[in-house]
């Protein structure tokens, strides 16, 4: 009775254990998606570019150092009326099972995003296998397409390129944006704040650039690069905000981890660069005779980077007055930003959530007109504080000279 027992329980238990490989795929049997890139057809169709990886020529360029094997990632395109559509149809010329768990970039063409975001990321939420966490980018000037096919030097993925370049762009210079595909869903289905995208170039010859023989120069024929900030409106995109206007828009979305500010002084254009190491930004709404007001307070902290007139650092009055400087700066480009924004009448920075959160009932008679009756007329202040806390190693500049008490140049 005991060996019927015990056989019984073994077969069972080896069915429980067996049934969990009911679903596996090998990995011959799939092919990675690194990015997608959204396109339309002139007949007003989807046109879905996949970028596929080739694990072996990924390999072996690193081992090569980069030499002249085979290209490390393949393209292919599908049509459709809706995503899944497109998608299915790659079974047409792919010999593979498309594998969408390591996605990391979606590529939307600049004519798709005129036309609009909604619904373009249902399907994409809906995928167990899609991240929430993929990047989001605009071709700019150009089609999807010729961006996922660019072939890039340095990281012979040009997927991975993108990211990188967005990440440490966003980290020391900030001009651009990461925004994930959750995050765009989230803004395309609140009220009060519309989504902003950050955009990718290309510089060069696009023919050239997709061919093997670019990367294998020391300068390639087309190069990416990352391009200012979409801004959008009802899903829709409405223009471009780019170089310092597009840094203010960070500093009021809070967004500035490290940047450099080159400020005048007396006279002379980018005299003194102040390198930005940390700042904090605190934005509060307030409502007065039914008019609502926003205050944007940045804090910012950083070292002197380099200086190129006449200046004592160790006099308090002259950093007194660098300083002052300096927040002149900070606060021109975040209102230039918001007068970008209220041109084209799109509430980019979230100013409709902050009233929302601190005064939800009169955010209800708001709503519904809020980027045509109340954003463009919005009064917003902006206050600056920022702190010098190093001056580097020297603080009067070499190429000048003391003479008789006054910083003069150098003959």
């Amino acid at each position: 009775m005991k060996r019927i027992i015990a056989t019984v329980a073994s077969i069972l238990l080896c069915g429980i254990i067996l049934a969990g490989c009911w679903s596996r795929k090998e990995l011959t049997d799939l092919a990675f998606i690194i990015a997608v890139g959204l396109d339309k057809t002139k007949d007003g169709k989807y046109m879905m570019i996949y970028q596929v990886v080739n694990p072996g020529n990924v390999a072996g360029a690193t081992q090569r150092g980069g030499g002249s094997g085979g290209v490390p990632v393949s393209i292919y395109k599908a049509t459709g009326n809706n995503l899944v559509e497109a998608s299915r149809k790659t079974s047409q010329k792919v010999s593979r099972i498309p594998y969408y768990a390591h996605t990391n970039l979606v590529v939307i063409g600049e004519e798709v995003a005129k036309e609009g975001l909604d619904g373009l990321f249902d399907a994409m939420e809906r995928n167990s296998q899609f991240r929430a966490t993929s990047m989001v980018v605009i071709a700019r000037h150009h089609s999807a397409e010729d961006v996922l096919k660019i072939l890039t030097p340095i990281d012979k993925i040009s997927a991975n390129q993108i990211i990188k370049t967005l990440q440490f762009s966003e980290k020391i210079w900030g001009e651009t944006i990461n925004i994930h595909v959750g995050d765009i869903i989230r803004d395309l289905s609140s009220q009060g704040k519309a989504p902003v995208i950050s955009g990718v170039g290309i510089e060069g010859n696009v023919r050239k650039g997709k061919r093997q023989l670019s990367i294998q120069a020391s300068e390639p024929d087309a190069r990416l690069y990352v391009d200012g900030l979409a801004m959008f409106k009802d899903g829709k995109l409405v223009g471009w905000i780019n170089g310092e206007a597009s840094r203010g828009v960070l500093w009021v979305l809070d967004k500035i981890k490290q940047t450099n500010i080159t400020t005048g002084w007396k006279g002379k254009k980018e005299a003194i660069s102040y390198k930005v190491d940390r700042s904090q930004t605190n934005v509060a709404v307030h409502i007065k005779n039914g008019k609502p007001s926003v205050s944007v307070h940045i804090q910012t902290e950083g070292d002197i980077g380099e200086v190129l007139v006449p200046l004592d650092l160790n006099d308090p009055k002259q950093l007194l007055m660098l300083k002052t400087a300096i927040e002149q700066d900070i606060k021109r480009e975040v209102l230039d930003a918001v007068e970008r924004a209220k041109e084209k009448r799109t509430d980019i920075f979230g100013f409709g959530q902050a009233v929302y959160r601190s005064y939800p009932h009169e955010w209800r008679k708001m709503e519904k007109n809020w980027n045509e009756s109340y954003f463009p007329y919005l009064e917003v202040n902006v206050k600056v504080e920022s702190f010098i806390r190093r001056t580097g190693l020297r603080n009067k500049p070499y190429i000048f000279q003391q003479q008789g008490g006054k910083l003069e140049w150098k003959k």
